[in-house]
């Protein structure tokens, strides 16, 4: 803890004197790739960091995996010890149909829960991003007591973060077998990209490998019916807000909250949304879209280390 205090103080002092943040350091010493079986799937996770610092868990969005976090992965690891799964479906986990595997954000929060167990990993830092938002939520509920903080980067958990999309996605979720064309769109290479860059001045920022690796993952066979069944799932994270508010409200974890300000699949209402029920939590309106580790991710390791430290003191 003390080392980390000197580290920050140090970036302070270099960025006083320089005018401008001083950079981070940056490992990427420590970083390993592993799968194992859990709930009868193979998941792949990320690893990296000292395994006797702090954990945080990375939860990844849509229609990502935990390669969202490779450009974060390296300036947190010096820190702290980092896992990122990737989950069911997504990424370089396994994909087995939906006769075999219910997608639902029950059954993924369930088996996500289910590694961190198997790893040992029974107190944590969660960081949560889009689809890790209901991910997150349910495993917070389920075992409060192994939270130690909450970082929240454009994880909607109030109506009035959800953009205009939604109005037509609430038109699947009332009789999707009326609307395939939702599901269409929604996993369209087109799609991929706008999450992306959609509203965003910075498109110099944005690497275009991101949406078509993206877009190569969810063309695979089976995916469109795994985030078909997702996406309609989704209606039940909706109607869990209430419930996800009380229990913010209950029990007022330390949260840190980063928000893309662009981002027009959750917008800038429901960042603030939260201090309604956590007056306390950091908020920060980033010049970034939904993902905005796409565009200011030394910005974002430096608000997640200060955050971070000042709960260690």
């Amino acid at each position: 803890m003390k080392v980390r205090a000197l580290l920050s103080a140090i970036f302070a002092l270099g960025a006083s004197q320089s005018g401008q943040a001083a950079p981070l350091p940056s490992t990427s010493a420590t970083i390993t790739y592993h799968r194992v079986e859990v709930d009868g799937v193979g998941l792949f996770y990320r690893e990296a960091g000292p395994k006797d610092a702090p954990t945080i868990v990375l939860l990844h969005g849509y229609p990502s995996s935990s390669r969202m976090f490779d450009s974060l992965i390296p300036l947190l690891a010096v820190h702290y010890h980092l896992i990122a799964p990737d989950y069911p479906g997504f990424g370089q986990s396994d994909a087995p149909p939906p006769t075999r595997y219910a997608y639902t954000f029950d059954h993924l929060a369930e088996t996500t829960n289910a590694l961190l167990e198997r790893l040992g990993i029974n107190r944590y830092n969660l960081y949560l991003q889009d689809y890790g938002g209901p991910v997150g939520f349910r495993i917070m509920l389920a075992h409060p007591e192994r939270l130690r903080a909450l970082v929240i980067q454009n994880a909607n958990a109030y109506e009035e973060g959800l953009g205009a999309k939604w109005a037509t996605i609430a038109k699947y979720w009332a009789d999707p077998k009326a609307h395939p064309e939702v599901v269409d769109v929604f996993t369209s290479l087109q799609d991929m990209k706008h999450r992306h860059i959609a509203g965003s001045p910075n498109l110099e920022r944005y690497d275009p490998d991101t949406w078509t690796d993206e877009y190569a993952i969810l063309s695979r066979p089976g995916e469109r019916e795994i985030q078909a069944d997702l996406l309609y799932d989704y209606r039940t994270n909706v109607a869990s807000y209430p419930k996800w508010q009380a229990w913010l409200r209950e029990h007022k974890p330390p949260t840190l909250i980063l928000w893309g300000r662009y981002d027009p699949s959750f917008i800038v209402p429901g960042a603030e949304a939260y201090k309604r029920d956590l007056p306390n939590a950091e908020l920060h309106l980033l010049d970034a879209g939904h993902f905005a580790l796409d565009e200011k991710v030394d910005e974002i390791a430096r608000l997640v280390i200060g955050f971070l430290d000042k709960q260690a003191r």
